[in-house]
């Protein structure tokens, strides 16, 4: 398998890492975006969450939470913004399944949340389309 993220995992690209456990790990994403980015996978490869099993997603939750925690409790963080994204039109650009962590601080700059150009279809149509039955 060629993915960058299983090869960090097995310590074959190294990486700074942040927490690890049985079955998560989390290091700093090197791109130089924002201090403290974060990225938490699992250590069982799935492309997404979309194809991971409810026990590997739930790991890679928790470890996210804990994470998120720490930074706020502990480094001086007063916040974090988390993100995902699954499928290449999604913008998803690693094929393994992973959550991003932004550790933010009061009037930091950091515009957090995208912009979008206003929603095409009628709500209520929309409502109907996606709204899970029988839940």
């Amino acid at each position: 398998m060629d993915c960058i993220f299983c090869k960090i995992i097995k310590g074959e690209i190294p990486s700074y890492k942040i927490y690890e456990d049985e079955n998560v790990y989390a290091f700093l994403d090197i791109a130089g975006d924002v201090d403290g980015h974060t990225l938490v996978i699992p250590k069982k490869h799935c492309e997404s969450m979309l194809d991971c099993n409810e026990e590997t997603y739930k790991n890679v939750m928790l470890a996210v939470q804990k994470i998120a925690k720490h930074y706020v409790n502990d480094c001086g963080y007063k916040g974090v913004n988390i993100f995902n994204a699954n499928d290449k039109c999604a913008q998803q650009s690693v094929f393994h399944f992973h959550v991003h962590i932004v550790p933010r601080k009061e009037n930091d700059g950091i515009d957090g949340f995208p912009h979008f150009n206003g929603a095409k279809e009628n709500i209520e149509e929309i409502h109907k389309k996606l709204e899970i039955k029988n839940a």
